[in-house]
């Protein structure tokens, strides 16, 4: 006997789907405002001549959700009949204890309609064998056009590699770039040429890089709420910060780390990782060494480290930066340094007073959120993205290095009053070097009036950038479709 019975999915697939009932019922559900992968997640899905699949991953709270109901409030205002439109969460412990192939069956039984479904599977990861079934579909069924979302990446990642090769394609969705933020709220943003990059501005002069930092004044305070409240939409869009930050405590890190870790990762002691993941923080943009976390975490073993660390970065909540050798003998080899996700993140847990008065905790923030906008900006190039540091001599470090085929980018954060760097600093000697073949070096600053090139007579001009210029003009070239081009 079956644990689940049809009229027990019927039934919940009823209340996930107002809109066969009332076709305007899916403006409750949709905001007006979109992120970028909400375009490029429509384009895949309908498009007239290439077929594909189209999962969304990312972790909790980034608005997964929200995209595919703006595509389904998209899809009836464009004439599509509502019956032919599923939606489908298997974080449902109904939907949980079947798999797509019964929840499909149940719905044509509902709507035996003709012509094209548009279906869509919130958190796919949690039904059993989806990428068989997802393959299945795609194979036998070509009036079926879906939409799939996750918040385990690699395990769709791999599902897509396997099953969904010429299927499907996986889009990943970190938090929003401070771009986003502001376009989210709709704020009075500086008015900037659309093909304005980052590699262009050591071409101005003082003068001009002088009225284009000016522009950015007005965002000083949102630059602030932004570090704090991270690019969450439903928490940017809140007027309690304070209650935001809590939230994200609740919904994202401890319903992450107590549950979806736990059930997808069979992870044998919650209390271990939770105290993993608090040394994470405690220990953001530094090196990681397993060794040392294993002793200072009851004397676990390393093996059980690392698995954790995995699973923390299956789950989207870290990025594992590796090192990187910019063309210079004795590099650090092996140990990555560990950014959480988002810094906001990392203040929920930690929960620091004053955070935005400590010129420390700023210089973290900003490092992560640089960290996390470069990872987003070359997201589907052939790119190795990291960090240097000089395995002697100092511990010389870059903060972040991008390798691609034909650039070499160097980010060095000095998010503080006095940004001034020495001759002797690593940017500076990495970039005197030409056989290290560095095209572009930035040095990332905190005041407005902090910017212009370097006094050092370097072979490849190093730019001090303010923070907010820097990653608003990042992710507004990523927003106008020219990622990975710096």
């Amino acid at each position: 006997m079956a644990i689940v019975n049809d009229e027990q999915v019927m039934k919940v697939l009823r209340q996930y789907n107002p809109w066969w009932r009332t076709a305007s019922a899916i403006k409750e559900e949709s905001k007006p405002q979109k992120r970028l992968a909400y375009y490029e997640a429509l384009k895949i899905l309908t498009h007239k001549s290439i077929r594909r699949f189209a999962v969304l991953s990312g972790m909790r709270r980034v608005g997964k959700t929200t995209i595919l109901y703006q595509i389904i409030d998209h899809l009836i205002d464009e004439g599509i009949h509502p019956g032919n439109i599923l939606y489908a969460t298997f974080d449902n412990p109904i939907l949980k204890l079947v798999n797509a192939e019964n929840v499909l069956s149940v719905y044509e039984m509902m709507y035996p309609i003709e012509g094209t479904r548009y279906v869509f599977f919130d958190e796919v990861q949690y039904t059993e064998n989806w990428e068989l079934w997802m393959k299945v579909i795609y194979d036998s069924r070509k009036d079926i056009r879906l939409v799939a979302t996750g918040s385990a990446s690699p395990i769709l990642e791999k599902g897509s590699a396997d099953s969904g090769t010429g299927r499907w394609s996986v889009l990943k969705i970190p938090t929003m770039s401070f771009y986003e933020y502001c376009r989210l709220l709709d704020l009075d943003v500086p008015l900037l040429p659309d093909d304005l990059r980052l590699s262009e501005l050591k071409n101005m002069n003082p003068a001009q890089l002088g009225d284009l930092m000016n522009k950015f004044t007005p965002l000083q305070n949102h630059f602030n709420r932004y570090l704090m409240i991270g690019g969450f939409p439903e928490l940017v869009l809140s007027d309690d910060d304070v209650y935001a930050q809590r939230m994200l405590r609740e919904d994202v890190v401890d319903k992450v780390i107590k549950r979806d870790v736990l059930s997808l990762f069979n992870i044998r002691s919650p209390l271990l990782m939770e105290k993993l993941f608090l040394y994470l923080c405690m220990n953001s943009t530094e090196i990681f060494n397993a060794t040392t976390a294993a002793k200072e975490l009851e004397n676990t073993s390393i093996t059980t480290v690392d698995s954790y660390i995995k699973a923390l970065e299956m789950s989207n909540l870290i990025y594992l930066a590796k090192p990187i050798d910019v063309g210079s003998k004795g590099a650090l080899k092996g140990k990555p340094k560990i950014f959480v996700a988002d810094a906001a993140i990392r203040n929920a847990v930690l929960m620091i007073d004053d955070v935005l008065s400590d010129e420390k905790e700023l210089g973290v923030m900003v490092e992560t959120t640089v960290y996390k906008h470069m990872v987003s900006f070359f997201q589907g190039s052939s790119i190795q993205l990291g960090y240097f540091r000089k395995a002697k001599d100092n511990q010389k470090e870059v903060d972040v290095v991008a390798e691609l085929p034909r650039q070499k980018i160097l980010c060095e954060v000095k998010y503080r009053n006095n940004s001034h760097i020495s001759a002797t600093d690593a940017i500076a000697e990495l970039c005197q070097d030409e056989k290290n073949k560095v095209t572009n070096a930035f040095l990332i600053t905190k005041r407005l009036d902090d910017f212009g090139i370097t006094k050092h007579e370097t072979k490849v001009p190093i730019l001090r950038v303010p923070a907010i210029a820097f990653l608003y003009i990042l992710g507004k070239t990523e927003a106008n479709g020219q990622n990975g081009k710096l």
